[in-house]
């Protein structure tokens, strides 16, 4: 398998050669490049190796400029000494991104992935890698929450959750059957980790799953009120500033 480093700092590029070695028998480091002008020319000339291992600050800019330039239709696995390029990083053709130094592990469990993916998608086409690049993208969101009950943990489906919410500093979750059950999750904690498709959060107190509620009335000042399953203590409005967003998340 020919694998091509894109990497300005030597000693670095040397140390990936080494580790890549080390892993697999098979590996040809086809050439080691250091900035981007050089590897589009590269690319140009000899096509796409099997893998590319590029870093993100290279000799004449960052490593994005390449993938403006030429159509790069190669698995990337990035190596930076910087976190703050890893959303960038997924918007193209990145399977996994690894932090400097490399850590051997990391290296391993990253060709792994590269492996297992390889073999669902071959031979590797630039259609192929678009589906995986949006596979590699879909979010993970929690299948279950863990739950006190008195000094028991117990845990609670997604499927099972009718809405979070918030009580006098305590967060809460509503089981569809009826029970309540503490989490430690606080609500922004909760609303980063479930699937937006499915719940929504209306006010700062509560988030509702979209199965849970009951009916939706106009409210005064341009807000709505809504009527949830199991039933909420209190009135459960829809805060002016959410509205828009509300509609359009009902009709998605």
């Amino acid at each position: 398998m020919k694998v091509l480093i894109v990497e300005d700092e030597k000693p670095a590029a040397e140390r990936l050669a080494k580790l890549l070695s080390g892993l697999r028998d098979d590996i040809e480091i086809a050439d080691v490049i250091d900035s981007v002008d050089a590897a589009v020319i590269w690319l140009r000339e000899f096509g796409m190796p099997g893998l590319i291992f590029m870093d993100i600050q290279l000799a004449d800019g960052l490593c994005f400029d390449i993938f403006r330039k030429i159509r790069v239709g190669a698995p990337v696995i990035f190596t930076t000494a910087f976190d703050q390029y890893a959303l960038r990083a997924f918007e193209v053709n990145s399977i996994d991104y690894l932090l400097k130094p490399i850590d051997s592990d990391a290296l391993r469990q990253a060709m792994d992935k590269y492996n297992d993916l390889r073999t669902i998608f071959t031979p590797f086409t630039y259609d192929a890698l678009a589906v995986l690049q949006h596979a590699l993208q879909s979010p993970r969101y929690r299948e279950r929450f863990l739950v006190k009950q008195g000094s028991a943990l117990h845990y609670v489906s997604v499927g099972d959750v009718a809405y979070f919410y918030a009580e006098e500093g305590v967060n809460f979750i509503r089981h569809k059957g009826g029970g309540r059950y503490i989490t430690e999750l606080n609500l922004e904690e909760v609303e980063r980790r479930i699937d937006p498709h499915l719940f929504f959060r209306v006010n700062r107190k509560v988030i509702t799953h979209i199965r849970s509620i009951r009916s939706i009335e106009n409210y005064f000042n341009g807000r709505l009120i809504l009527s949830l399953i199991p039933g909420f203590d209190s009135s459960v409005i829809v805060s002016r500033e959410r509205v828009g967003k509300f509609k359009e998340w009902l009709g998605k």
